[in-house]
């Protein structure tokens, strides 16, 4: 971990940058006193994502298809009653 003043940071950027690109954490201080950290993102999933990971595992019932009642949609609207 690299700890850099907000004025060498600001000075030299694109060095401190490219070390957090190499993996590197770097504490931006003021005047010795952290305040903020620079590290570097996840890197980006590359791989798509498989569907239906959760099949079986759970039953969705023919009545959650069915219309709600008029009672029910006052209250999903937050209507008083």
């Amino acid at each position: 971990m690299i700890r850099a003043n907000i004025h060498a940071v600001k000075t030299h950027l694109s060095r401190y940058l490219a070390r957090v690109a190499a993996g590197e954490t770097i504490v931006i201080c003021n005047r010795n006193v952290p305040v903020a950290e620079i590290r570097p993102v996840a890197a980006r999933r590359t791989a798509r994502r498989p569907v239906g990971l959760a099949k079986g595992t759970f039953e969705i019932l023919a009545a959650f298809f069915e219309p709600l009642s008029e009672a029910e949609m006052d209250r999903w609207e937050g209507k008083p009653g």
